[in-house]
């Protein structure tokens, strides 16, 4: 399923019927990465699932852009459903986008679900998304592959689960370099930080207590910025809570489930 964007074609999966309920992938990833919390979710809900600018099968004119214009692909989507407000649960780079859409258009989300993210990378966050955006178009992606993999998933992990780990890695290698590069430059460049207060939707803010991409603190600057908001650390997990754990994908159902 596609709708046209002034930058090219965004591709969104869908399963199920009911509420609807978007789920935001993380940088260099795409939609299919959401596999098994589209089957914990689609029994009771209308789940779908876009590929950002250049990600999975949404193509992209190569042209640079921002966080912010990613929330605005999510919005046309959302608007383009038709269904009301979306449930969002959203991952890293898409907990980003995530938080700008929630600031900028809250009568388009009725409550979220932001894991492993946050809405400022912190000093010197220029200087370190430009260094990985350079490695995301010099390095080839099958070299790229241990650093991401030890980040995004701890060792229990990649031992007990190593076909979901191939899943996820082929995903990966399967992205458009230049499009890692850019959405880089657009975290590098990104800070909302001062609109956490402007977020009125219900809010679970999760992390692994082993994340260090975006650690416990920076969850924890969510929590305190967004009002009523819940923090759940999960124990021994890394930077794709989603993917790794059965009980992260439990509270973002229960979260759904009280946020009505």
């Amino acid at each position: 399923m596609t709708i046209g964007r002034p930058w090219g074609t965004l591709r969104y999966l869908g399963s199920g019927t009911g509420p609807l309920v978007v789920l935001l992938h993380p940088l260099a990833l795409a939609g299919a990465v959401w596999r098994r919390t589209v089957d914990d979710l689609a029994r009771d809900h209308r789940v779908v699932a876009p590929d950002a600018r250049g990600h999975g099968e949404s193509t992209w004119d190569g042209e640079p852009f921002t966080v912010e214009g990613l929330a605005d692909d999510v919005a046309a989507l959302i608007e383009h459903l038709d269904t009301g407000p979306a449930r969002i649960a959203a991952l890293s780079m898409g907990g980003c986008t995530a938080i700008a859409l929630a600031a900028r258009r809250p009568e388009l989300v009725h409550s979220l679900a932001l894991a492993d993210t946050t809405a400022d990378y912190g000093p010197g966050k220029g200087e370190t998304w430009a260094a990985r955006a350079e490695q995301a178009v010099t390095v080839p992606r099958t070299e790229q592959l241990g650093f991401q993999l030890d980040r995004w998933f701890s060792g229990r992990f990649r031992e007990q689960d190593p076909a979901e780990v191939r899943r996820v890695s082929a995903v990966f290698l399967g992205t458009d370099s230049a499009a890692h590069a850019a959405a880089c430059r657009a975290l590098g460049g990104y800070d909302d930080s001062a609109r956490l207060d402007r977020i009125t939707a219900p809010t679970l803010v999760l992390v692994g207590e082993e994340d260090y991409a975006t650690p416990p603190a920076m969850a924890q600057a969510l929590h305190t910025g967004i009002a009523g908001s819940e923090l759940v650390v999960l124990p021994r997990t890394r930077h794709l809570s989603l993917v790794e754990s059965p009980a992260a994908r439990d509270a973002v159902r229960a979260h759904l489930t009280a946020a009505g």
